[in-house]
């Protein structure tokens, strides 16, 4: 099976298997990180194959709606790998791609080393980031029963995987998840195409939260 055929197949798997997701891991979600992977990683010399095939399984099962399980997604994704006839060092590549890519807490180091890695990783993280974001994040705390905002619970320093993973309801906000999370994500992208999206991306957030603060007090 060529190339082009792998793919195409992978992305009807993958968009059968995400459709009508709703706490913004759906197949639209895939589809972005797909377009900005192939984007970034043109401009970084990558390989498009295999960035494309890591974008398009990244979440195909997410260790947040799994019990904290780190290896099902890089397991179910082998599996369809096999199933497509994909070299085996491409599919270790890709599995250990879906594994290492997704954020842990601030504190916790980046165990990609090869630039497919970081071009999914950053083009994922980049959805994370400015209008989309902010939308999806809203989207996943609906989801989960979360609470909007409340003054009296403060955002925590999260430096393990162990902290952001067993973050409990009463001491989560969607809020406090920009501080968190999303607002660090600008210094950690990889590649320098990233980074210059994630400036414009990152303004967008904080312009947001400064509204977001004034009309919660009812100033605007």
């Amino acid at each position: 099976m060529d190339e082009m055929e792998i793919l195409k197949q992978t992305e009807e798997h993958i968009k059968k298997i995400s459709s009508g997701e709703s706490s913004g891991h759906d197949w639209w979600h895939i589809y972005r990180v797909w377009k900005n992977a192939i984007y970034i990683g043109k401009q970084e010399n990558a390989n498009l194959f295999i960035v494309q095939l890591a974008a398009l399984l990244h979440d195909i099962s997410d260790w947040k709606f799994n019990n904290g399980d780190e290896n099902i997604g890089p397991r179910l994704a082998k599996g369809w790998l096999e199933k497509m006839q994909v070299e085996k060092n491409i599919i270790l590549h890709i599995c250990e791609i879906i594994k290492e890519m997704s954020f842990k807490g601030e504190g916790v180091k980046v165990k990609l080393h090869t630039i497919e890695g970081k071009v999914v990783q950053d083009a994922d993280r980049l959805d994370a980031m400015g209008a989309i974001g902010i939308a999806r994040g809203f989207m996943f705390a609906g989801n989960k029963n979360l609470l909007m905002h409340d003054p009296s619970i403060k955002p925590i320093k999260i430096t393990d995987f162990k902290t952001y993973s067993n973050l409990k309801r009463t001491t989560y906000t969607q809020i406090n998840h920009f501080y968190e999370k999303l607002l660090l994500l600008k210094d950690l992208m990889n590649t320098k195409t990233a980074k210059k999206i994630a400036e414009d991306r990152h303004k967008f957030m904080e312009y947001f939260l400064d509204r977001f603060y004034k009309e919660w007090e009812g100033k605007i």
